[in-house]
């Protein structure tokens, strides 16, 4: 995000920092003091309180799709790798692509794993993990359900997790999108994050949420 520029600042000018905006109002506002010529993403920023024995982390599919398809690698061996090429993964293996990506390949950018493959998929975790691409349960990427996990997520469903900070960052939208499709999607967001409320927390759980775009200054929401 652009923190200085005559543009920025007139954009940012706009903006009173004292106040917290009704979403709706939010977006309205982020569409008028847009500066640049691309079409900018629509960013959610959610600092919560947790402490450090607390994850927060949740997939979803959002209402209205606005990135680009994700391309989905699949270790699978047999039947299973037959099932993830008929139903549309980009790539599928099991030696033969875990040596691949040891020697480098990363053109992927979600990773899907039969659990019979756990074993040999975890020597990867270095190179895995570093990209936030290891299976999980948790994001339903370990599974032998192949079909119906390539499906979701050619559909768009994607993760949001909470940082070492307790900080959410996760795009709602494209400034060229029609608002009530951004807050649309806002408001799927918020509804699965509050379902990812800790059991034993006591007090607040959201301390603030901000929008943005990509190059201009954040709004602070009104959330109760």
């Amino acid at each position: 995000m652009a923190k200085s520029g005559k543009k920025y600042i007139q954009a940012l000018s706009k903006v009173n920092k004292l106040k917290s905006y009704n979403i709706d109002d939010a977006i309205s506002l982020l569409k008028e003091i847009k500066f640049v010529k691309f079409d900018e993403t629509i960013d959610v920023s959610v600092n919560l309180n947790l402490k450090k024995n607390h994850t927060v982390r949740e997939t979803l599919v959002l209402p209205h799709q606005f990135m680009k398809e994700k391309r989905i690698l699949v270790f699978a061996k047999g039947e299973k790798a037959e099932e993830a090429r008929e139903f549309g993964a980009a790539y599928v293996g099991d030696d033969d692509l875990i040596n691949k990506i040891k020697d480098g390949f990363s053109d992927f950018d979600v990773v899907v794993a039969t659990p019979d493959m756990m074993k040999d998929v975890g020597k990867l975790g270095p190179i895995l993990g570093k990209r936030g691409l290891m299976p999980n349960p948790k994001t339903q990427t370990i599974t032998n359900d192949l079909k119906g996990t390539i499906a979701s997520l050619k559909k768009g469903r994607t993760e949001f997790r909470a940082n070492k900070n307790g900080v959410i960052n996760f795009s709602v939208g494209k400034s060229s999108m029609d608002s009530k499709k951004i807050r649309e999607n806002y408001d799927e967001f918020i509804k699965e994050l509050l379902k990812r409320r800790p059991s034993d927390l006591k007090g607040t759980f959201v301390n603030s949420v901000y929008v943005s775009s990509t190059m201009g200054p954040s709004v602070k929401i009104d959330f109760v």
